[in-house]
């Protein structure tokens, strides 16, 4: 064991590279990098088996005592349930005794029925659901390939989970130009208790023309409504995961998800043809982005750690905060940003997010909720660095990816 050694928290599996569902802003199929063109439809058994051999060996060689792993795609339930069922007993038997595993998974819902219910309980699985809002909004833009709406299926889903009595949350991206409490109130009225609202994934490249047609600030225009919503009429047992994560750094916490904060994530991706990348989203920037040129039929996940690539920096250590940020109030809140949204092909990821105006609009409108100002925030964070490392290092560890479960 090398105690010095960065234990990875989370390892996500690409085990599908292909989706049953052409959602119109996705990341993966609609955006600049078309990598998952060359890939296996489904995981090999040979990448799968591989890939638990490397994360059985860095457990070991951390002495971490827990790990998450995240079922992600394209679409996960495209593998099947019979392998999937095998892949969890797979799971839990290579790290037995070694460390505490959390599975997850990250699917549209679609497929989901009763056999795939029986086997997220049996394997006390996480599932997040994508899910857009009411059945008119979620069917314009969540449609199979053949341009049919996917609403009533994910609905479907949702009961085979709510009957199996199954832990679940549901994922939305941030909708632009509607009623943000009518999207809220819909997915409180479907009994879910944990949401995720995500910003839309744009670079500085692709932003301008949402900024032309729905204003400077539309993310925050559908948050601050939903958050007063929350506030207001929302009850103890609803967690809203990203505002939730807003108001504890406004409060001097840490964040725990890396869409702000700079937060650094401690994760891997394995690739359906097992290759080793860094933050998927970064498809949104350019082609290529993710590669660092390791896979784990030959490589272990050290071997990140020996990257010449952003990704190191970006995975273990958190990036620099871009110069257009310096001297911003909420520059330790924000850190500018979920970095694929700091992207541009003339500097990189030194720049703000496009999301910036949003993301000041809502700190500012939380502070006045919580009636926190910035230099109040600063004395809460330094009492909490003082006195509470053992327990921030144990949140750091625990981090997950917003954007993934």
């Amino acid at each position: 064991m090398e105690s010095s050694y960065p234990a990875i928290t989370q390892v996500i599996l690409k085990v599908a590279s292909r989706c049953n569902l052409n959602c119109s802003y996705c990341y993966v199929y609609q955006k600049a990098d078309s990598s998952w063109r060359g890939r296996p439809a489904i995981m090999p058994d040979d990448v799968f088996d591989a890939t638990m051999d490397r994360i059985r060996r860095h457990c070991l060689r951390t002495g971490q005592d827990s790990l998450r792993v995240t079922f992600h795609g394209g679409e996960p339930c495209l593998v099947g349930v019979a392998k999937f069922d095998a892949w969890c007993t797979q799971i839990r038997r290579a790290l037995a005794n070694i460390v505490t595993v959390d599975i997850g998974i990250q699917t549209n819902g679609t497929l989901i029925d009763k056999a795939w219910g029986d086997a997220f309980r049996a394997h006390q699985v996480d599932v997040g659901i994508s899910m857009d809002g009411p059945k008119t909004l979620h069917d314009t833009f969540r449609v199979d390939h053949a341009g049919r709406g996917s609403y009533d299926a994910v609905l479907r889903g949702l009961e085979v989970l709510q009957q199996a009595d199954v832990d679940y949350g549901i994922m939305s991206v941030i909708p632009f130009g509607v009623d943000p409490v009518d999207v809220h109130r819909h997915f409180v009225g479907l009994g879910c208790k944990t949401l995720t609202y995500i910003l839309p994934n744009f670079t500085h490249d692709s932003v301008a023309p949402i900024h032309e047609r729905y204003g400077a600030t539309p993310c925050a225009d559908f948050l601050i409504p939903v958050f007063d919503e929350w506030w207001f009429n929302g009850t103890i047992d609803l967690h809203v995961r990203d505002l939730w994560n807003m108001a504890r750094i406004v409060l001097g916490g840490d964040s725990t998800i890396e869409t702000f904060g700079n937060a650094a994530p401690m994760y891997a991706f394995v690739e359906a043809d097992g290759d080793i990348e860094g933050l998927d989203n970064l498809y949104v920037c350019e082609d290529g982005l993710t590669k660092m040129g390791l896979n784990v039929r030959s490589a272990d996940f050290w071997q990140m750690l020996h990257s010449d690539s952003m990704h190191k920096t970006a995975i273990f250590e958190g990036m620099p905060l871009p110069q257009g940020c310096r001297g911003c109030p909420e520059q330790d809140s924000c850190a500018g940003g979920y970095l694929p949204h700091r992207y541009s092909r003339t500097r990189g990821f030194d720049n703000p997010s496009v999301w910036c105006a949003d993301l000041l609009k809502v700190f500012s409108h939380l502070r006045m909720r919580l009636d926190v100002s910035v230099a109040e925030t600063q004395i809460r964070r330094k009492a909490l660095q003082a006195g509470r490392p053992a327990l921030q290092d144990n949140e750091r560890n625990g981090r997950s990816l917003a954007a993934h479960l």
